[in-house]
């Protein structure tokens, strides 16, 4: 098997995510402690989390948890569904998995790096790039051109990271429905829905034959549950992915599973109050950026709860990044992190995060180091 490049968002975070002072380029929503989560579960998986054997788990992932996440779907049913340990785990099954080196898989960037990385070392990859300047929008001509007559796969990720870009529902449907006339997999990395005023229907719901990536770690704010899952309804690549998880993770960890199907089954609380702190958020985004607007272009993002501004200053985002980390502990990810080997993307642009609470002392911060250089 080719060795897979290093992971440049996970190395720069082995460095900085809990050495830096404040997180500000943060993918998740705000997390929460543990009695916090155990204190919304109902008398059921009350008693399921109180009697709880520290055994293995089945590798399909516990029977209620797999029905609640169905649930979550409309034409969706539990057997169609196959846990993982995060979402990760999901993507390199799925394209370990699915593809053979006669295969083409067309991507679009920017994008989380396995996305790419993990098809280019099987087979050819074309990338197509979501236009920054039309508000990040999916090109559909540009998409139809990439594809080939031996194209076995599309792989999104929408709302999108780092841009916080969500496609129009027609320019969506017609991607759905541009893969199943030409018999090419809709691979669908959807782990921010629910956190937008409105939501794209899911790709497992409108296409028999796409597959719906999600997980707890990104709208739910749970990353530290480490459950992930797949929905499709052709049962059969999931029982594929299924043998291969055998050599993976095996089964997902037993106390994980209770906690993520209590949190599914408080889904809507959850994500009523994670889109409450984007809301409360945004205007103190909007605010620095408007104080700073000589330095930076910004829109909040579409949908997720990161974006992807444009730095104006003449040092360059990455020197703004890395002087901002190294002297005020301010941490944001710059646009090398989001390169690409599959098209051009912009190198003057940074990820920010707002699903965190109180940003305003690392706004702050930035604010008075910015100053400090004018």
């Amino acid at each position: 098997m080719p060795v897979l490049p290093d992971f440049r968002l996970e190395t720069y975070f082995s460095k900085w995510e809990f050495a830096a002072r404040y997180h500000l380029t943060a993918s998740d929503a705000e997390s929460m402690k543990l009695p916090e989560l155990v204190a919304m579960a109902g008398d059921e998986n009350r008693a399921r989390w109180e009697s709880l054997h520290l055994g293995y788990t089945e590798t399909w992932g516990l029977p209620a948890l797999r029905e609640a996440i169905a649930d979550t779907y409309s034409d969706v049913s539990p057997d169609q569904v196959l846990c993982f340990a995060g979402a990760e785990e999901g993507i390199y099954l799925a394209m370990r998995t699915l593809l053979r080196p006669s295969d083409h898989v067309v991507v679009i960037t920017p994008n989380y790096q396995a996305a790419e990385t993990i098809p280019l070392s099987i087979c050819d990859v074309t990338g197509v790039a979501l236009r920054p300047e039309d508000d990040w929008a999916l090109d559909l001509d540009a998409l139809l051109g990439a594809i080939r007559p031996n194209t076995r796969m599309i792989s999104v990720n929408f709302p999108n990271n780092p841009t916080g870009a969500v496609p129009a529902e027609a320019v969506w449907r017609r991607l759905v429905q541009i893969c199943d006339e030409r018999g090419i997999i809709l691979f669908s990395d959807e782990v921010y829905r629910g956190l937008g005023s409105t939501d794209l229907p899911q790709a497992a719901d409108i296409s028999p034959n796409a597959m719906s990536l999600n997980v707890m770690s990104k709208a739910y704010g749970l990353p530290g549950l480490r459950i992930g899952w797949i929905a499709c309804r052709d049962r059969s690549v999931l029982e594929r992915l299924e043998r291969a998880k055998h050599y993976t993770t095996i089964c997902n960890s037993a106390p994980s599973e209770i906690l993520a199907l209590i949190a599914l089954e408080a889904r809507d609380r959850i994500l009523a109050r994670n889109r409450s702190i984007i809301a409360e958020n945004i205007p103190l985004f909007d605010e620095f950026f408007t104080r700073f607007s000589d330095l930076f272009e910004w829109a909040p993002p579409q949908g997720g709860c990161v974006c992807y501004p444009r730095y104006l200053g003449s040092d360059g985002v990455e020197t703004m990044c890395t002087e901002l980390v190294e002297q005020e502990g301010v941490l944001l990810l710059p646009a090398s992190i989001y390169a690409s080997a599959l098209t051009e993307t912009p190198t003057d642009r940074f990820r920010v995060g707002v699903g965190r609470k109180s940003p305003e002392a690392a706004l702050e911060r930035w604010a008075t180091w910015l100053d400090k250089r004018r």
